[in-house]
């Protein structure tokens, strides 16, 4: 229930965020509650990946790509996550969330998400790659980028990212998918 209460939180608060650019940063600012917990008294591993899915609902209503979504019934789904715990949040912390695209290829956008103590420190760190499905199978992202009248062309995607999506490939070909 509690990440129906933070979902209903976002969308109140939506419209005194502003606006972002597609390379954008967003940022959120969330506490840890003890439904978040796992038996050792820290937020559970699974918690956070749910969490990661209101910073990207986030971005995409402070740019001009959840309006697309609507109109266009496209489905954003995530395709693959690398996730690194570096320290455990404890109950009640504050912890802030940021969110910004790194980049796409011809079908995916990759998403940088980090997730900080009450310090500041890096306590989870996650490069998403992501689509958007419709009617006809996965959207190319020019005609995402088109749709938003974005004339810009993705950065060139950090060595490391690249090297991920590579391995990500290969693993889906040698699964069989």
């Amino acid at each position: 229930m509690n990440l129906y209460f933070r979902l209903f939180w976002l969308l109140l608060t939506r419209r005194f965020r502003p606006a972002l650019p597609l390379m954008g940063e967003g940022r959120l600012v969330f506490r840890v509650w003890p439904n978040d917990l796992d038996f050792n008294f820290h937020m559970n591993n699974g918690r956070y990946l749910t969490l990661l899915d209101l910073g990207r609902l986030d971005l995409m209503l402070r740019t001009k790509l959840w309006g697309l979504v609507r109109q266009r019934r496209w489905m954003p789904v995530v395709a693959a996550v690398n996730g690194r715990f570096r320290r455990a949040l404890s109950p009640f912390e504050r912890f802030t969330m940021t969110t910004c695209t790194l980049g796409w290829d011809e079908k995916f956008i990759y998403l940088d998400q980090k997730i900080f103590d009450a310090r500041d420190r890096l306590a989870f760190h996650a490069i998403v790659k992501a689509a958007f499905v419709g009617k006809g199978g996965t959207v190319p992202t020019d005609e995402i980028m088109a749709a938003m009248d974005e004339e810009i062309l993705s950065p060139v995607l950090p060595d490391a990212v690249q090297r991920w999506a590579d391995a990500d490939r290969a693993i889906a070909e040698w699964a069989g998918r």
